[in-house]
């Protein structure tokens, strides 16, 4: 997955090292060449063999090392690195680098690396709030650093407050945004639409359906990895907002439709994921209830053609992008939709086969433009996501 690539991770004299263990892993199992430097008191919290038997690289704690291969070696790390992450760092260690001190081995390296440098503050909270401290995260933010602000919580010396060390999800996924992909869509904005919407009949009951959003999520968090400055809306699902990026929470088909295009002048491409509920009720206050052979019937009125209305709105320059879902015709339904609607590109999947539609984490999907169609193997949806950018951007 990320194969040739390399990250340095720095750690500090914290008890929140013990969450490095565990991101070094995750990344390894991506292929990644992790290099883990630690200064002295971290080690302390925990054992640099650790590392080295996660990483299958030598942990370097002392500048003056010689139990490695000649070379000048803060500067050969520096060399190699894509990106740097020091997670958990200590006031003291930020501190250091703000003040241009490099007396060991992490800080030495840290000075002569060009690469991105990601700094994840853990301490107690009055030390992270001293002005002190605010000052020196400011000065290296200015020094183009991103600060990763601290997660707020029951910190080890039992106060609460900021000063945690966000989760080692939270520090991959700041990882991988820098990494993972080149920024081909740099500078680009990328609306997609995600899970379904919610038609209220009353108080109690809905019309919905089976989307469970992963396919949009996996659009927007690729998007977002490969530069794009991304807005995902929205409908209810149960996965965690990805990072850095703007979510819009809707609920019914009017909502979704609200949001999408008040947005869609300023974006460049716009994919539209979403299930949308194909009825809503007639009148959601009365519901039109009506009696039929002595059964409640309601009254029903189709919803809003959110990619009908893209279609026919779009500028000449905006890409814009819409999915089939078909159980016969594929093929033939998916090229109609692509004329009448005005696409690019419709992602045409067939809910018989195995591994597609709601509710997986892998899709089988046909890329259809009018050049041609294209079909993929089953793929997880981040690949596929993937293959979809992939498409628009060409």
């Amino acid at each position: 997955m990320l194969k040739g690539k390399t990250v340095v991770l720095g750690v500090t004299g914290s008890i929140a090292a013990y969450k490095i263990a565990n991101l070094a892993s995750m990344l390894v199992k991506m292929h990644v060449q992790v290099h883990v430097l630690m200064t002295k008191n971290a080690t302390n919290f925990i054992n640099p063999i650790t590392f080295e038997t996660l990483t299958s690289t030598k942990c370097l704690v002392d500048t003056f090392d010689r139990n490695f291969q000649y070379s000048v070696e803060h500067v050969a790390l520096a060399k190699q690195a894509d990106v740097v992450l020091i997670a958990p760092a200590s006031a003291n260690v930020i501190g250091k680098i703000a003040g241009g001190i490099a007396d060991d081995m992490l800080t030495t390296t840290v000075m002569a690396c060009k690469c991105k440098k990601i700094i994840a503050p853990a301490m107690n909270t009055n030390m992270y709030e001293n002005p002190i401290v605010q000052d020196n995260l400011e000065k290296l933010r200015h020094y183009g650093y991103e600060i990763i602000a601290p997660a707020v919580g029951y910190l080890a010396c039992k106060d609460v407050g900021a000063g945690k060390l966000p989760s080692e999800e939270v520090l991959l996924e700041y990882i991988l945004r820098e990494i993972r992909f080149e920024k081909d869509l740099e500078g680009k904005k990328v609306l997609v639409t995600a899970g379904p919407t919610v038609e209220a009949i009353d108080p109690v009951r809905f019309i919905s359906n089976r989307s469970t959003g992963k396919m949009g999520y996996a659009l927007a968090r690729v998007a977002m990895q490969r530069g794009a400055q991304v807005t995902l809306v929205s409908g209810p699902v149960s996965l965690e907002p990805p990072l850095f990026v703007d979510v819009v929470p809707v609920e019914s088909a009017e909502d979704m439709f609200q949001a999408v295009t008040s947005r869609m002048a300023e974006q460049d491409i716009i994919i539209k994921a979403a299930a949308v509920a194909d009825y809503t009720p007639a009148t959601v206050a009365d519901n039109k209830i009506k009696k039929t052979d002595g059964e409640a019937a309601i009254a029903l009125t189709r919803t809003k053609d959110i990619l009908g209305y893209l279609g026919e709105h779009r500028t000449e320059k905006q890409i814009l992008c819409g999915f089939s879902m078909e159980t016969e015709n594929m093929l033939e339904n998916s090229r109609k939709k692509l004329d009448k609607k005005h696409l690019d590109l419709v992602v045409a999947n067939n809910l018989k086969v195995e591994g597609a539609g709601f509710g997986v984490d892998t899709n089988v999907v046909t890329l259809i433009t009018r050049e041609g169609a294209r079909e993929l193997p089953k793929m997880t949806k981040e690949e596929v996501a993937g293959a979809i950018l992939d498409t628009l951007v060409e």
